[in-house]
Formats: C-alpha cells, sequence, structure tokens
C-alpha cells in the first residue's frame, strides 16, 4: 500500500462533497420536474465523480475520504436547499 497524498486526500473529499451537492440539485430539479436543469445536474455529477473515482481506485484508503465528502455535500446542499424562512426550497414543485 502506498503512502496517502494529503493533496489527493483533499481533492477527493472536494470532488465527492461538491458531487452530492450536485446529486443533490439534481434530485431537485427531477422532483420540479424541470428537465433542463436535471440533464444539466446529472452531467457534472458525472464530471465530477469520475475525479474521485479515478482518485481513490489506486489506493482503498481514499474511500473514507469519500466518504467524508460525500456526506459534507449531502450535508451542505440540504442546508442550503432548506434554508429557514427561505419560503419553498430550491427546485421545489411549484403550487
Amino acid at each position: 500500500m502506498s503512502a496517502i497524498n494529503p493533496l489527493t486526500a483533499i481533492a477527493v473529499v472536494v470532488a465527492t462533497a461538491a458531487t452530492d451537492a450536485v446529486y443533490v440539485m439534481f434530485t431537485s430539479a427531477v422532483v420540479a420536474r424541470k428537465r433542463l436543469p436535471a440533464a444539466t445536474w446529472s452531467s457534472v455529477w458525472y464530471l465530477l465523480s469520475s475525479f474521485a473515482v479515478i482518485s481513490y481506485t489506486e489506493n482503498w484508503v481514499y474511500v473514507a475520504f469519500a466518504a467524508i465528502g460525500s456526506w459534507i455535500g449531502a450535508f451542505v446542499s440540504m442546508t442550503y436547499l432548506h434554508r429557514p424562512g427561505g419560503g419553498t426550497p430550491i427546485g421545489a414543485a411549484p403550487e
């Protein structure tokens, strides 16, 4: 097993955080039945996830960094989508 590169570990955390945030935005667009935003978020999602997969497949330990980034991305994006006093969540279906 090779040594952990701190820059790669940080990059994996950031990439998976961004991937999860984009996934939440994609799901929100799908629920709101917005085709163009859903397609756009989907393509960004796959571009970001490819970096994380390529980075951690060389060393399984990076999977832990990917999990940390995934948690951060989902938490931050859900916080952004459901901020208090903001009315309807972003991407929610119109009433």
